[in-house]
């Protein structure tokens, strides 16, 4: 059974949860992991019979919908929805909305880089939508698409010393559990309000992994705050 998942580490721990209860009904699991836009080109393919997980309607339909008539919709794993965090020694009263970021103190105090992942993510496209939006380039403010490691990295080192920073980010994520991360308000609504993280399946797969197994799928909810667990875990018992 070829399992495939977006190359980010929560979608890996999401992953591994869908994998075991394949291999506990008796199928061998062959998983890879690539970036959004790959990954449901292999899907649309046929090159992977299943995909943990498209963050639908709002980060991932695009990629969907092409070969939305060839997938079936197993279940919702949990709740996602994306955010622009700051960390919380930030005064609430100071930056409280991304509007705040354009007036003193954060005018002085936050750093002008907002550094984010690689460019096909929701949030990657969410964040330069509202760069153009609130006028924050004109503001000094740049955003940035880079890997996991310089957006996460940059997040942690800021708090290390106790610099302002925004962080575009979302729930679930191992970085809410381990840090204070408050969610700014976004006026505009451009962050893709909450998605539903769903289980894909490709029709022409679905007697290959079997009546048993797919009702298990059905079943399985992992929610937010345990994928952030997860997440935790896998990351830091490999790095």
């Amino acid at each position: 059974m070829r399992v495939g998942h977006i190359d980010l580490s929560f979608h890996d721990a999401s992953a591994i949860q869908i994998e075991s209860v394949l291999r506990a009904h008796g199928l061998k699991v062959e998983r890879s992991a690539a970036p959004h836009e790959e990954m449901f080109r292999r899907l649309g393919a046929g090159e992977i019979d299943i995909l943990v997980s498209a963050w639908l309607p709002a980060s991932h339909g695009t990629y969907l919908a092409p070969i939305e008539d060839q997938i079936r919709k197993v279940t919702v794993l949990y709740e996602p929805y994306c955010i622009w965090g700051v960390p919380d020694f930030v005064p609430e009263d100071d930056v409280t909305s991304v509007t705040d970021l354009l007036r003193l103190p954060a005018l002085e105090k936050m750093g002008r880089l907002i550094q984010g992942i690689n460019p096909g993510a929701g949030i990657s496209r969410f964040s330069a939508a509202m760069m153009l939006a609130y006028g924050l380039s004109d503001a000094g403010y740049r955003f940035r698409t880079g890997s996991e490691a310089e957006c996460f990295d940059r997040f942690e080192a800021a708090v290390e010393a106790r610099d302002w920073v925004v962080i575009p980010l979302w729930h679930p994520q191992y970085l809410h559990h381990r840090h204070r991360i408050r969610a700014l308000q976004e006026p505009k609504g451009l962050l893709g309000g909450v998605d539903q993280a769903t289980l894909l399946v490709r029709r022409d797969a679905e007697a290959l992994v079997g009546a048993e197994a797919l009702a298990a799928l059905s079943a399985l909810h992992l929610g937010n705050d345990l994928v952030s667990t997860l997440d935790d875990e896998l990351r830091h018992s490999v790095l």
